[in-house]
């Protein structure tokens, strides 16, 4: 039977990253050692206070529905984490409750028409695209470049402003690059959206996760009360990708339509892993200095040994656990070096086109991996690369 599908599923194409992770996955069911440089899921175990009250709270019969846009207690701790994190407190009705990557989806769907415009960085996330795509909305790119350090400038996202720009989203620190953008980057841009009336959405999931530049978030200019929405989570920072349990504070006629999507689509985030979410951000925060002094280990011997590669050179991430190498003089493509690195030195990473065409001559590799993975993969690799 020939199945015939809606003119948005046709449209709809998926992660390139947990479509790389599956075909490795193959690989290693048929004996092969793969080095995973691909993936961005942090090799930490969830701290276990946070797991201990997701058992408290099943212990204690927590399995019920709750509040669609979250629990009050999760959404207080919220405000109480933004208020120490940026500066400002959010009003508990400016804050919803679900996984982080659905608010991608949501926030579009909420706010952009198909046929409407939404800019975004390029290299850029992904699922950024592949949203749009399945929405029918159209994706304006504006060009990063990694002599300014991948960040996005505002003259350059003016450029790309037409009548039917309806939302740009930024992404600080970055996923691919783990570039930053600095406060006067996001005044100039927010100054961009008074002038010619569109939303922001900001991607900040990565926001605890810096090194040496302070995080910045465009929130402090109208604090989610205008045109800026806030999208954050838990996975990376509190390692836990697979609890999928993200927030986003938005001006109170967003968020209450955020709030109505999640009841139409998810009903809500189970009350057992939103308490493990209020210990998580309202207990003991020392694990996240404990992991980032690791990814700094893993980064300096990543970018270091990324640079000793021929015909490679890699610049030095600002935040998250992603660097974003230039091979542009091996001669090859980004999908031809991923083929041969993957085929040759038994390494799995990402061609830089999987986040845009503007990320051809680049590669997103990840350093959530352990140091000893990381220097068995670039030893491989300067081995696969010498013999080339």
């Amino acid at each position: 039977m020939e199945h015939q599908f809606s003119k948005d599923a046709k449209n709809l194409v998926g992660s390139p990253m947990f479509k790389m992770m599956a075909r490795v996955q193959e690989l290693e069911k048929s004996g092969k050692k793969i080095i995973h440089f691909e993936i961005g899921d942090p090799d930490f175990s969830t701290p276990q206070r946070i797991t201990d009250a997701a058992i408290d709270a099943l212990k204690a019969g927590e399995t019920h529905y709750v509040n669609s846009s979250g629990m009050a207690q999760l959404r207080d701790a919220i405000c109480d984490s933004t208020e120490k994190d940026l500066g400002w407190r959010p009003e508990r009705e400016q804050v919803v409750v679900a996984p982080a990557i659905s608010f991608i989806y949501f926030t579009v769907r909420a706010l952009v028409n198909p046929g409407e415009e939404v800019i975004v960085a390029e290299p850029g996330y992904s699922s950024y695209f592949s949203t749009f795509d399945f929405i029918g909305v159209k994706a304006v790119t504006v060009p990063v470049f990694e002599k300014n350090n991948f960040r996005l400038a505002a003259a350059d996202l003016e450029k790309a402003i037409t009548p039917k720009t309806r939302l740009v989203i930024l992404t600080s620190p970055s996923n691919p690059t783990g570039a930053m953008m600095t406060k006067e980057n996001l005044t100039a841009i927010y100054k961009l959206a008074e002038k010619h009336n569109f939303y922001i959405l900001s991607d900040e999931v990565y926001k605890k996760m810096t090194y040496d530049l302070p995080f910045s978030s465009i929130s402090a200019n109208d604090r989610c009360q205008e045109r800026v929405i806030i999208l954050d989570g838990f996975s990376k920072a509190y390692a836990m990708t697979g609890w999928r349990l993200g927030y986003s504070i938005a001006p109170k006629p967003i968020a209450e339509k955020l709030g109505l999507m999640i009841q139409t689509v998810i009903s809500n985030v189970p009350p057992f892993i939103q308490l493990a979410g209020v210990e998580a951000l309202s207990g003991d925060q020392s694990s996240i200095k404990v992991m980032m002094d690791e990814y700094r280990k893993r980064k300096d011997v990543m970018i270091k040994g990324f640079n000793e590669l021929p015909g490679v050179s890699c610049i030095d991430p600002d935040g998250a656990f992603y660097a974003f190498p230039n091979i542009q003089k091996t001669g090859m493509t980004s999908k031809e070096f991923a083929e041969f690195i993957l085929e040759k030195a038994n390494v799995a990473l990402l061609p830089g086109t999987d986040f845009g065409p503007h990320g051809e001559g680049y590669l997103r590799v990840t350093f959530a991996t352990s140091l000893s993975n990381i220097e068995e993969g670039l030893r491989r690799m300067k081995e696969a690369l010498s013999k080339k």
